[in-house]
């Protein structure tokens, strides 16, 4: 079987995000980028990413790997490229190389950067890349649709009962095995809609496609859902929310907006926390960036929460245009806190100080033992690594 390896790029560009996994462990449209390739093509996938991931997320080389850049989104053209290459020889997109097969020498040289000289090149058309937090919500219609197809291929829904209305086309709602949906009001005309295993949307929602609800997750009563809109595994809404990506394990189990945001994992919104995903002067938004170290540009009119795994805010919290908080932190208050809340931080805009890591893997170990999940050594070793790479930002 293909050994393939999805190697990092752009991770700076996607925190804080990426702080805590792997670029290809993001999820868009229904699946992780991981999984649409393991989908796409048969093969053993594993990570190349920074070492302190490398516990959780390891990197597997043998004498023949393929190599793809883990913020890319297969399609058919791309792959059918890729299964074609010799052993190394590369694929190119605009001078810069997004795929390659390598035996175990020059896969070491080129996941240490070193240039690779004489190879075989093909260059490829255009397909989809995650280089900006905020691809996650502006791609997510195209992964959908895409998702869709690949997950539904030859394969018969679960039969969505009389209590729920449809408006669209009835065969672009698919239901997983265990998945209870009832008194719901699906509109699959802007895009598909997608239950997963052992989900639940309950009485009085709505949702408008394109949409995904992953196994295990579930919306509360007299949900508002605009697609597109991804809702991870084992993660709770409520309320509305509008072209937003919960990656897994979070919740937004109350009332309030949230809109044009991507939450990380372990992620927790108090009730009636809202954002605002549309500045007063209809503006371009700007955003934190982590490789400049600034707020940039988004060339976006919408765009509202970024949040890292681990974060949480308290009820009422209202969160302004272009907010992102780090990996592990607090927010409470009623008035709007600052744009850029650095990882590990613990307030309000009344100001900040810094969340101890002892008080943080105790939370963590609670919160992951609500979904049978364990908080080892690996997931400590990960915090303690980022509590320490993002001290220079907590200056209050």
């Amino acid at each position: 079987m293909i050994n393939l390896i999805l190697f990092d790029d752009n991770r700076d560009n996607l925190k804080p995000l990426t702080f805590t996994r792997p670029v290809a462990a993001l999820r868009i449209g229904i699946l992780t980028i991981k999984e649409k390739w393991e989908r796409m093509i048969p093969s053993n996938v594993s990570y190349a990413t920074e070492q302190y991931l490398s516990s959780k997320y390891p990197m597997v080389s043998t004498s023949d790997n393929f190599l793809v850049n883990g913020g890319l989104l297969p399609n058919e053209s791309l792959c059918a490229k890729i299964k074609a290459l010799s052993l190394n020889s590369i694929v190119e997109k605009d001078g810069k190389i997004i795929a390659a097969r390598l035996d175990a020498e020059q896969t070491a040289l080129f996941l240490k950067g070193e240039e690779l000289v004489g190879l075989a090149s093909v260059e490829t058309g255009d397909c989809l890349q995650v280089q900006h937090p905020w691809d996650l919500f502006k791609l997510n219609a195209a992964a959908m649709e895409a998702d869709f197809d690949l997950v539904t291929a030859g394969r018969t829904s679960q039969a969505l009962s009389a209590t729920n209305t449809v408006i669209g086309d009835p065969s672009k709602v698919f239901l997983e095995e265990g998945a209870w949906v009832e008194c719901a009001i699906f509109n699959t005309s802007n895009g598909p809609i997608y239950i997963g295993k052992n989900a639940t949307v309950m009485e009085g929602s709505i949702i408008r496609g394109g949409f995904a609800l992953c196994e295990g997750a579930s919306t509360k009563m007299a949900a508002k859902i605009y697609g597109p809109t991804t809702i991870g595994p084992y993660s709770k809404v409520g309320g509305e929310i509008n072209n937003s990506v919960i990656l897994g394990y979070s919740n937004k189990g109350h009332d309030g907006f949230l809109g044009n945001s991507v939450l990380g994992e372990w992620c927790n919104l108090g009730a009636d926390t809202n954002n605002s995903n549309l500045k007063n002067n209809y503006g371009e938004v700007r955003l934190w960036n982590y490789l400049s170290n600034r707020f940039g540009s988004t060339g976006l009119q919408f765009c509202g929460l970024i949040m890292g795994d681990h974060s949480k805010t308290g009820i009422n919290t209202m969160l302004n245009t272009g907010t992102v908080i780090g990996v592990c932190c607090n927010v409470f208050g009623g008035d709007f806190p600052r744009k850029f809340v650095p990882s590990f931080s613990w307030g309000s805009s009344r100001g900040f100080t810094e969340y101890k890591l002892r008080k943080v893997t105790e939370v963590a170990e609670r919160v992951m033992a609500r979904r049978n999940k364990k908080f080892d050594a690996a997931e400590e070793e990960i915090l303690q690594n980022i509590f320490d790479a993002t001290q220079c930002y907590r200056k209050y």
